[in-house]
């Protein structure tokens, strides 16, 4: 779970323990923490579904590019093509 590893620890960067304390309690059964991707899934599921924000097509079969930081998302370059852009501007400097 690449991607939400990476979203999970922006979290944790931004609101600190207790992200990790809604994972953990996810993970022990509380519904304060539910992730599922790519078929896997950590935590316990809401009992109501209606509180649950789910990917739409924009983004449901990205996959995860090494280095990529997500900028291209919603926009019509490529990661491969945002990568190539980000290496030539780092080459300019």
């Amino acid at each position: 779970m690449p991607e939400m590893a990476a979203f999970v620890a922006k979290l944790r960067a931004a609101f600190g323990d207790s992200v990790d304390e809604a994972v953990t309690r996810g993970k022990n059964g509380e519904p304060t923490f539910y992730a599922r991707e790519n078929g896997r899934t950590v935590g316990t599921p809401p009992a109501d579904h209606h509180n649950a924000w789910r990917a739409s097509e924009d983004v449901r079969d990205l996959h995860y590019c090494d280095g990529c930081d997500g900028s291209c998302i919603g926009t019509a370059i490529r990661c491969s093509q945002r990568m190539t852009q980000a290496m030539q501007g780092q080459q300019k400097r």
